[in-house]
């Protein structure tokens, strides 16, 4: 009788991107014992940049797992064994250990006869005394409860912390300073009215204010170089970059995550549109990878995509500024017209730069929001669609 040959496959840490060489088990998703096809995702991993999912390099039986979760491993480390083949059998998992059995206890012989001892006299017994009535007791007091009723106590996810350690880290690091300014983007607004229908027919994806302010913002970094920059630990370089890899701020139900559009400068209005949905899509589906959040130059943040008129964003280290866009209202605004003042209804924004003063003075931060005001008020046509 023979056996069929059974091949165990050792799972390694896979490479998780560029400058990573760490990750944090959070979950196994499956057990000793499952079965797994190949691809099927094994684990997740939380990296300091991204939560990601590791797949099974093969089809078969997990066998054993060799590393916990909250462990943190290193790239190229042994994760797991998995046993395949051909016909979907495999050996039990081998790392449990076996039970002992349980040995019933020595029978108790009854006794006999023969060993019961023999009578003795009768005694009188000693009258009893009465015993003393207790003293009453006070009630113990409640316990003091150490949460309402209803509260929950979890512990926080890795990229939670991540994000908390590095929102320390940023204020303690630069010295950070916002600056806000008023926009009008009425004629954006009524370019959006005008095109929405052909643009979404062409590309698919519906036109917001979003790529507007993202265009506006590279435009205007290639004429103030100093919030497009970055300082070296020592303070004693900074590094002015001829290119602006932007990061997009988005928001997720794993929490907040920056992916980098490459070359930012070179894509117009169609272009950052197609860039933001795709960046956006893959965070919340979580297929963003490491290398999708790492080497970013300048950071938006839409901080009105959830009603805000404007927000003091936190600098993404080690760049010198953030912009934040607030919600686009429509307020009635008094404007001017052959020397008339008159009052109308317009669709108007705020902009706040958050910047690290240990290198941008308040005036490169209002001189920079000036220049992307007049783009977004003057500066798009259709065109640029």
């Amino acid at each position: 009788m023979t056996t069929e040959q059974l091949e165990d496959t050792t799972v390694r840490m896979p490479a998780l991107g560029e400058n990573v060489d760490e990750g944090t088990i959070t979950r196994w998703l499956k057990q000793p014992g499952d079965r797994i096809e190949a691809e099927e995702p094994l684990l997740e991993v939380a990296t300091d940049k991204v939560d990601t999912e590791i797949p099974s390099p093969v089809g078969g039986i997990l066998q054993r797992i060799l590393a916990d979760e909250d462990d943190v491993v290193t790239v190229g480390a042994e994760l797991a064994v998995i046993t395949d083949s051909s016909d979907g059998a495999a050996a039990a998992p081998t790392h449990a250990s076996p039970v002992p059995p349980v040995q019933a206890p020595p029978a108790v012989s009854a006794p006999t006869a023969a060993a019961v001892p023999p009578v003795s006299a009768p005694t009188v017994p000693p009258t009893p005394k009465p015993e003393p009535t207790p003293e009453p007791t006070a009630p113990p007091a409640p316990r003091e409860q150490s949460a309402a009723a209803g509260s929950v106590t979890e512990k926080l996810p890795r990229i939670r912390r991540t994000i908390a350690q590095r929102m320390v880290e940023s204020l303690q690091t630069s010295a950070q300073l916002t600056t806000v300014l008023e926009v009008d983007v009425t004629a954006i607004a009524r370019l959006r009215a005008a095109h929405k229908d052909d643009f979404l027919a062409r590309t698919g994806l519906k036109l917001s204010f979003l790529p507007f302010f993202a265009k506006a913002a590279v435009d205007a970094l290639t004429e103030h170089r100093v919030l497009n920059a970055s300082l070296n630990p020592n303070v004693t370089e900074v590094t002015y970059y001829d290119h602006c890899h932007l990061g997009m701020a988005v928001d997720s139900e794993k929490g907040l995550m920056v992916p980098v559009i490459r070359d930012a400068q070179n894509l117009g209005i169609e272009g950052l549109a197609r860039a933001i949905a795709d960046k956006a899509e893959k965070v919340r589906t979580g297929k963003i990878t490491a290398d999708e959040l790492s080497g970013g130059t300048f950071t938006l943040t839409n901080t009105g995509s959830r009603g805000a008129l404007f927000d003091t964003p936190i600098i993404n280290q080690p760049q010198t500024g953030i912009l934040g866009v607030g919600a686009v209202v429509e307020r009635l605004i008094p404007t001017r017209h052959d020397g008339e003042l008159r009052i109308d209804v317009r669709s108007m924004a705020y902009l706040s730069i958050s910047y690290d003063h240990r290198i941008v003075d308040g005036a490169d931060a209002a001189r920079f929001l000036t220049t992307v005001k007049n783009r977004l008020e003057n500066g798009f046509t259709p065109n640029d669609l």
